[in-house]
């Protein structure tokens, strides 16, 4: 038999002994959740695994991302702005030089 969830209840019960008159959403089971937790350890615990997540990505990505920061964070490549993109007469300009229509 399952039974109704109230204030008092565990909120730690597995989910398939647990059901909600209303029926609610993922979005909203996650917000609960979330809440739950935040009172249960509070703002503090999100800085420690935040910071934990960090030092983990830090540790296994680094070198990655120093790469990319010497890279300038921008990709290398013409962009749609300015005139360069995918069958962009500019660019197919710069590929054969002006005038020639041995290209086109």
């Amino acid at each position: 038999m399952k039974k109704q969830i109230n204030k008092e209840d565990d909120v730690t019960a597995p989910a398939e002994i647990i059901e909600t008159p209303e029926g609610i959403s993922v979005k909203e089971a996650g917000r609960r959740g979330g809440t739950v937790t935040r009172d249960r350890h509070g703002v503090e615990f999100y800085r420690q695994i935040g910071a934990k997540g960090g030092e983990s990505t830090k540790r296994l990505y680094g070198q990655l991302f120093s790469e990319f920061g010497k890279l300038g964070g921008r990709p290398r490549r013409p962009n749609l702005e300015n005139g360069a993109g995918e069958g962009s007469p500019k660019k197919k300009e710069a590929m054969v030089g002006p005038g020639d229509s041995s290209a086109a």
